[in-house]
């Protein structure tokens, strides 16, 4: 019997999990995670998100494990769901809940994985609050060190599950919290200047987790939301600021599963990466432009979409955001989407840029280094800024928050300064200072190098390799050094992100664990990528 370890037991663990009981001959598994309880992962962990955060993915979305997510609600009571301010009456596939119930989620379709294995002859033992200490390949598999053991555990396969990293919480201080989940949540937040890096869904969540320590939300009968203040908050106010100083719009309507596309299809794509890299940003924005206009006529015209390009389809589609002022944009597109959710209605052009992210992303390892500045500074913009629409409670939140005095925007432009100094933090941008009693970076997860790996001995090895960035193959597996051949997979989102700028939740979690669980015993067929590493 194969003996697989699997580092990590959040989403990508668990879809590993998962695939190898579905498919595979009986194994030993150990799997390994470091918080206290298996299953849950930390981007939904009690521990390190509040009850106001939610999550950017409904149940229509996420992949089944033993039941899916609105059928586990539903099984649940209505007192339990109450307290995660849930009415049970109202659930349906397409609504935004808070991360900590869908890490509860994760953790009763975990333990029921751990019940289903003994009867499909897998061995399996998991290990709490365990935190791996060393990896190392070798020629008769790969060891693993695990703080307190003796001795090292020997593996036929290792996935490497480890999920996102954030600075460690001691690095955060009184008044600097490199992450929000650096100790945000525990700490306690004094009514003060609270400045917070990023206006994504990890900005507003920053924003949540400090609000919510000052007064709660409130429904009038009308369905208006405003928040309440505590007596003594009355200091409190909360800048979100970021390069552009716009803000993400609410999430839309759209058949789901994504319905294929017409012009831009995995033949064009791969026909336009066969004629090599010269001016293949320009002739991959052909196929997206076309694919937009066949798909929209209307708004194409509008933005006059056929006289763009690859450099000015970005500023084209932030236009109308930039030209009006960011609040009331977005009360705008709150009513909008509302009506579509209800009418059930999709935005062609939306849709279609949703669609094609996916299918650009195969370009992008292929792309020359100046076409990859371009496509960073253009359409990898539009694209990011599509897929990362927020919940209409966010937006919601954001507004009542705005109606109360308390949350602001501030545009920083490409050449601002931030010093971080004992006690505030100050930003100069536009001929002004701003000061800060508090601050959060909340610019979320950045790829990860070699360099970066916790794991020592694996890391040399690589770095001897040659490996700037962890070189993996199609299946996920190690391509070097050959004692990791076939024997170490790389399900760790953050290194792979270098390449793959969109690879983010749940959803690529699933995916990259079932073809984790099917490299077991077979080489890579090719090299998924080979791109230099580009430090941010």
């Amino acid at each position: 019997m194969k003996k697989v370890a699997i580092i990590g037991a959040g989403p990508t663990g668990i879809y590993t999990f998962l695939s190898l009981l579905s498919g595979q001959a009986p194994l030993s598994v150990t799997i390994y995670e470091q918080a206290d309880e298996a299953g849950v992962g930390m981007p939904y962990s009690e521990d390190e998100n509040s009850h106001l955060m939610l999550a950017n993915i409904a149940s229509i979305e996420i992949p089944p494990i033993t039941s899916t997510y609105l059928d586990w609600l539903r099984d649940q009571s209505e007192d339990w769901l109450a307290r995660y301010g849930v009415d049970k009456s109202t659930l349906h596939d397409r609504q935004f809940l808070p991360r900590i119930l869908l890490g509860e989620y994760f953790r009763s379709q975990f333990l029921g994985l751990l019940e289903l294995a003994p009867d499909r002859g897998f061995e399996v033992e998991v290990r709490e609050a365990c935190r791996v200490a060393d990896l190392e390949a070798a020629s008769d598999g790969v060891r693993l060190w695990a703080e307190g053991d003796a001795e090292p555990a020997l593996f036929d396969f290792i996935v490497i599950a480890t999920g996102h990293v954030w600075p460690d919480e001691d690095e955060a201080t009184r008044s600097f919290f490199p992450s929000p989940w650096s100790g945000l949540v525990e700490a306690r937040i004094r009514p003060c200047k609270v400045g917070i890096m990023g206006t994504s869904l990890s900005g507003i969540d920053a924003a949540m987790a400090v609000v919510g320590q000052h007064g709660q939300f409130a429904e009038a009968e009308d369905e208006t939301l405003r928040f309440e203040l505590d007596d003594g908050s009355d200091d409190l106010t909360v800048t979100l600021m970021s390069r552009s100083g716009i803000l993400p719009e609410a999430d839309f309507y759209c058949p789901i599963p994504y319905a294929p596309l017409q012009v831009a299809t995995k033949s064009a794509i791969e026909k336009e990466i066969a004629s090599g890299p010269e001016g293949l940003l320009d002739r991959i924005f052909a196929l997206v432009s076309q694919e937009i206009r066949e798909a929209d006529p209307a708004w194409s015209e509008r933005v006059r979409l056929g006289k763009l390009d690859a450099d000015s389809f970005a500023d084209a589609y932030f236009a109308d955001r930039e030209r009006h002022d960011p609040f009331r944009w977005a009360e705008y597109n709150l009513r909008e989407v509302e009506r579509n959710k209800r009418d059930r209605h999709t935005v062609p052009w939306r849709y279609a840029i949703l669609r094609l992210h996916e299918a650009v992303q195969d370009v992008v390892p292929h792309l020359d280094d100046r076409d990859r500045e371009r496509f960073d500074a253009g359409l990898g913009r539009v694209f990011i800024d599509n897929y990362a629409a927020i919940p209409s409670e966010s937006i919601r939140r954001l507004l009542a928050l705005r109606t109360a005095g308390i949350v602001g925007l501030l545009e920083l432009g490409n050449d601002y300064e931030m010093n971080v100094e004992s006690g505030h933090t100050d930003i100069q941008c536009n001929g002004e200072q701003y000061q800060f009693d508090i601050f959060i970076d909340a610019r979320g997860q950045k790829p990860l190098a070699t360099a970066d790996l916790p794991f020592p001995t694996l890391r040399e090895q690589l770095k001897t390799a040659g490996d700037e960035v962890p070189n993996v193959g199609d299946n996920y597996t190690l391509m070097s050094p050959d004692e990791a051949k076939g024997r170490v997979a790389f399900g760790s989102i953050p290194y792979l992100m270098h390449d793959q700028p969109f690879i983010q939740g749940i959803t690529a979690s699933a995916e990259i664990g079932s073809v984790i669980a099917k490299a077991i015993g077979r080489p890579a067929s090719g090299i998924r990528r080979y791109l230099p590493f580009l430090a941010a």
